[in-house]
């Protein structure tokens, strides 16, 4: 759904309007996308702790120990020269039809994202022998039968 960077101007703009918890981002993400992307921790969790790293965001911990992310001066500093990029960004994903990719229904598109993170988070582990390998692809064929039957 996002090109490389711009979930990382997304998640800064939507920590610019006010600080979030992490699943706070990814419930109002499946939200203005009318559910055609839900991200996932895997996801969500890098983007935060790349725009840490790079001093645009910052952690506070509050009581019961969650973390919130607030924007940082260098934070705001990157948005407000990215701004017009973020907010053509919100507009795509909470454009109408937004929750649909092709005509697919959104919960279709969300396990259809799922499906591929799961793939390639799988992969970039490193190598794979040939049992596991041959249990993704029987999970893999198990899913397709699945569908092809629905």
């Amino acid at each position: 759904m996002f090109d490389y960077g711009e979930l990382r101007l997304l998640v800064l703009a939507m920590i610019a309007e006010k600080p979030r918890h992490g699943y706070e981002l990814m419930r109002v993400l499946e939200e203005r996308t009318g559910g055609g992307y839900s991200p996932s921790p895997g996801v969500i969790y890098p983007t935060l702790a790349w725009l840490e790293d790079m001093g645009y965001a910052q952690v506070e911990v509050e009581d019961g120990g969650r973390k919130s992310y607030r924007i940082t001066p260098e934070g705001e500093a990157f948005h407000a020269t990215n701004r017009g990029l973020a907010e053509a960004l919100l507009a795509r994903i909470t454009s109408p039809g937004s929750g649909h990719r092709h005509g697919e229904p959104a919960p279709v598109t969300r396990g259809m994202e799922n499906l591929k993170l799961a793939l390639r988070l799988r992969l970039r582990n490193g190598s794979i022998d040939q049992a596991t390998a041959e249990k993704i692809a029987a999970a893999l064929d198990a899913a397709a039968l699945a569908v092809e039957r629905a």
